[in-house]
């Protein structure tokens, strides 16, 4: 892949729904399990395979977390013009926290892109 990586206004991510799930595991440091659900839409004319992501988790407290890897719940999934990807995951937190991130791919042409994740926040119930 060669070329400088741009930020790809033919996705689009929206952010469905975020759950706080005080039943699922979690470290007892950051007791908070939220689960967050997201799909990754393709507005352009061209082929898109994500490859990665990165998060950054800033908690109420002055943590910051920042989780980056291959692929995508274990994938790398080609979004063809007009589609979508949906999936979910979690974090966990030990205060309120907000959320931001990005998804990192590739076009068709071998282009390197990403798009943004619009920030979102974890509020922990009183």
């Amino acid at each position: 892949m060669e070329g400088a990586i741009q930020e790809f206004d033919g996705l689009r991510v929206h952010i469905d729904e975020v759950i706080h799930m005080p039943g699922l595991d979690a470290p007892g440091d950051k007791p908070h399990p939220f689960v967050y659900f997201i799909t990754i839409h393709n507005d352009s004319s061209v082929s898109v395979t994500l490859k990665a992501r990165k998060w950054v988790v800033r908690e109420a407290g002055g943590d910051v977390t920042v989780v980056e890897g291959d692929g995508i719940v274990g994938q790398r999934p080609t979004l063809e013009p007009g589609g979508n990807f949906a999936y979910n995951s979690y974090h966990v937190v030990a205060t309120d926290a907000e959320v931001r991130g990005a998804f990192f791919g590739t076009t068709a042409a071998g282009e390197r892109i990403f798009v943004r994740i619009p920030s979102f926040r974890l509020e922990v119930p009183a």
